[in-house]
């Protein structure tokens, strides 16, 4: 059985040859880290709002995502890796035209991050079982991103890739919190390590800067308050009063991250080369108008492998005219009227909230 080090040598030198910048190991433990236990917690008071599929179960009724030994029953060990989406454009606390909106960073570019992640995840996953096979050694893995029986964050802390923040985000010291996560699922055993300490501090920020106050203790998000699940998982109505409080946000919401210090000191947060995250100018900021008026045709040629299309052309509109509301800007009138009159009624009712927002009949 090959040592943790060799472990670690051959995942971290396959990882930056496919050009994650994180990469560590760790163990599934009999004994649950307390996260796990919170992670039920959440689930049992109703913070994951309408993703079912966060509460899917096996056969004995455990979360999956709490148990991956009880889906995968070999799996000993979890790889995390990271890859970080950051560009050069400004934060979204930096930006305030009121005939534009706002997409979540990771959102910019021309490809889903599940596409651009997975390929890499494989290289690493092909160079541990190169070290199996080096060693006469059976292994067994499987790969995901954001779709398996695991919790990334909780594996990612004790593999040594980051602490987990007051708003939830995986934080590492030297390049911030805009990281996409990986795991391999693997039968390899490894020891425990130290996880990184927790730098957050007594600092509050994220927490004090959410608009919806979604970050209702720290570590510990209300989905259903938070900004990034009304505008891309919430189906039909937004409830009114969550509405007013959701600015220009029509895919995402980046303001927890925004302010972070770990993202604004100096040396952190370095902007990615990858060519999938570089932004593409219509998505950056983009004009309210144009995602108002989009037909289905344009929506799919532009949003053709997006990540955007997780909040469908329905929803898009539907928070583009909230955002319309919430500008001030009264040119949108004919626009809102537009959309009023909408087949779609759920977009239909945002419309005319939004209409009434701005002194429209």
């Amino acid at each position: 059985m090959p040592s943790r080090q060799q472990i670690s040598e051959v995942i971290e030198r396959a990882a930056a040859e496919a050009g994650l910048e994180l990469a560590g190991i760790a163990p599934i433990r009999e004994d649950k880290p307390p996260e796990i236990a919170a992670f039920v917690e959440w689930i049992q008071a109703g913070h994951a709002g309408e993703m079912k599929y966060m509460e899917q179960r096996d056969a004995s009724g455990e979360l999956r995502r709490a148990s991956p030994k009880s889906v995968f029953p070999w799996a000993r060990s979890v790889v995390v890796c990271a890859l970080n989406y950051n560009t050069a454009k400004p934060y979204s606390t930096q930006v305030h035209d009121p005939r534009r909106g706002w997409v979540s960073r990771y959102a910019w570019g021309s490809r889903d991050y599940h596409d651009a992640l997975l390929p890499r995840l494989q290289q690493v996953e092909n160079a541990l079982k190169d070290l199996a096979a080096k060693h006469t050694i059976a292994i067994e893995t499987r790969t995901y991103v954001d779709t398996g029986p695991v919790l990334e964050r909780v594996y990612a802390k004790y593999a040594g890739v980051g602490w987990i923040g007051k708003n939830t985000c995986i934080i590492h010291p030297k390049l911030g919190s805009w990281l996409f996560l990986g795991v391999i699922l693997t039968s390899l055993e490894v020891d425990s390590v130290a996880p990184l300490p927790d730098r957050c501090g007594s600092c509050t920020r994220c927490i004090d800067a959410c608009p919806t106050q979604a970050i209702v203790a720290p570590g510990t998000l209300d989905a259903r308050r938070c900004i990034a699940y009304l505008t891309i998982e919430k189906r039909g109505d937004i409830p009114e009063e969550m509405r007013p409080l959701m600015g220009h946000h029509v895919f995402g919401c980046d303001i927890c991250q925004d302010v972070c210090p770990w993202n604004n000191k100096a040396g952190n947060a370095p902007v990615s080369t990858a060519p999938e995250f570089q932004a593409r100018e219509n998505l950056f900021h983009p004009d309210l108008r144009w995602l108002a008026r989009m037909d289905d045709g344009a929506y799919r040629e532009q949003f053709r492998g997006s990540p955007m299309r997780r909040a469908k052309r329905a929803g898009l509109r539907r928070n583009a005219a909230v955002a319309m509301g919430n500008s001030g800007n009264r040119e949108f009138g004919p626009d809102l009227k537009a959309l009023a009159t909408d087949d779609d009624p759920v977009v239909a009712e945002h419309a005319r909230w939004a209409l009434s927002k701005l002194g429209g009949q």
